[in-house]
C-alpha cells in the first residue's frame, strides 16, 4: 500500500512498481490528503449490488478467469489482472474500517496530530494492524525534500511536519505490542552536499542557499522489527560529504532489510526470463551490527 498526499511523487507509479515480480505485488496508491473514506478509495462502496450478490459475481468471474488462465500459463500480467478483482473486493470489505480514523480515540488522534501527515501515519498503523504487509509513506506530491534552494527553511518546515507523527507511530506500535514485529524504515535515495549549489539555469531559482544531490554520504534509520535500538552505524568525513567508516552500500542495506524480514537474500530467488534472480542480484552483505 502506498500512501502519498496531494498527488504522485516524481516518476509516479515507477516508485512502487514490482520490477520482475508478478504485478500482484505492485503497490496500490492512496491520496491521503483526502479525509473521507469515499474520497480516499474510489468506488469503495457498491450501491448497485449487495455484498452476497457481489460475492457470487466475483466467484463466477474467478471461474471464468481460471479457465482463461489455464490455456495461458505463467502469464504474470494476466494473473495480476485476475487477482486485482479480488483485491478490490477485499478493500471494499475492509478499507472502510481501516481508513476511518474517526474510530480512534480523541487522545490517539491528538497524539498523531490533525494534519495530513498525522492522518496518514495513523492510517498506516491501522493498515498494519489489519495485516497489510508493506506500507510506503511519502511526504507530499513531487519531491518536497529536494531543496536546491531555501534548504534551511524547507527542511525545517518538513521536519516539523513529520516529527510528531513519526514519534506517535513508534509510540503507538510499541503500545500495541506491534513494534517488535514491524520494521520501520525512514530515508530517501540520497542526501545533500555540504556545500551550497551555485545557480544553474533551469535547475534552481538562482539562489545560493540550497544544496545539490549527494549519493556519497547520507543517513537512514530503522526501528523495531529486530533492529538493535540506539545503535549508530558509520561515519562521514569531517565535511559530511562522504561515508568513510563502516560504509553501507545500498545493496548491503537491502540484504540487511531482507534478513530482518526473515529472508536469506543469497537463496531467495525468483525466476524471470529463464534466470533465477536474487532480489539483491549478485550484491549485498548483511550488516550484522544493526541486528539485535
Amino acid at each position: 500500500m502506498t500512501l502519498c498526499p496531494g498527488g504522485f511523487p516524481i516518476q509516479e507509479t515507477q516508485n512502487w512498481q514490482c520490477g520482475f515480480l508478478p504485478g500482484v505485488y505492485q503497490g496500490n496508491y492512496v491520496d491521503t490528503s483526502k479525509r473521507t473514506v469515499e474520497e480516499l478509495v474510489e468506488n469503495i462502496r457498491n450501491f448497485g449490488l449487495s455484498r452476497p450478490a457481489q460475492r457470487k459475481q466475483l466467484d463466477l468471474l474467478a471461474k471464468l478467469n481460471a479457465a482463461h488462465q489455464s490455456v495461458r500459463p505463467q502469464d504474470a500480467a494476466l494473473e495480476a489482472r485476475a487477482q486485482s478483482f479480488e483485491m478490490a473486493y477485499r478493500m471494499q470489505l475492509e478499507a472502510t474500517d481501516a481508513f476511518d480514523i474517526g474510530r480512534e480515540s480523541e487522545k490517539t488522534r491528538e497524539m498523531y496530530g490533525d494534519t495530513t501527515l498525522g492522518r496518514q501515519f495513523l492510517i498506516a498503523r491501522r493498515l498494519a494492524e489489519r495485516g497489510v504487509r508493506f506500507i510506503q509513506l511519502w511526504h507530499g506530491a513531487g519531491q518536497p525534500w529536494d531543496s536546491h534552494d531555501d534548504l534551511e527553511k524547507n527542511h525545517k518546515r518538513l521536519a516539523m511536519e513529520a516529527d510528531q507523527p513519526i514519534a506517535a507511530l513508534l509510540t503507538d506500535l510499541k503500545r500495541l505490542g506491534m513494534l517488535e514485529e514491524t520494521l520501520v524504515i525512514w530515508g530517501g535515495e540520497f542526501g545533500r552536499t555540504p556545500t551550497v549549489e551555485l545557480p544553474t539555469p533551469g535547475s534552481n531559482a538562482g539562489k545560493i542557499n540550497g544544496r545539490d544531490h549527494n549519493s556519497h554520504g547520507f543517513t537512514m534509520w530503522m526501528a523495531g522489527g529486530g533492529v538493535k535500538p540506539g545503535h549508530v552505524h558509520g561515519e562521514s568525513d569531517e565535511f559530511g560529504f562522504k561515508a568513510v567508516k563502516d560504509v553501507v552500500h545500498v545493496h548491503d542495506l537491502h540484504a540487511t532489510i531482507l534478513r530482518l524480514l526473515g529472508f536469506n537474500h543469497e537463496e531467495f530467488t525468483f525466476r524471470s526470463s529463464g534466470r533465477d534472480f536474487r532480489l539483491t542480484d549478485v550484491h549485498g552483505k548483511i550488516v550484522q551490527s544493526l541486528i539485535a
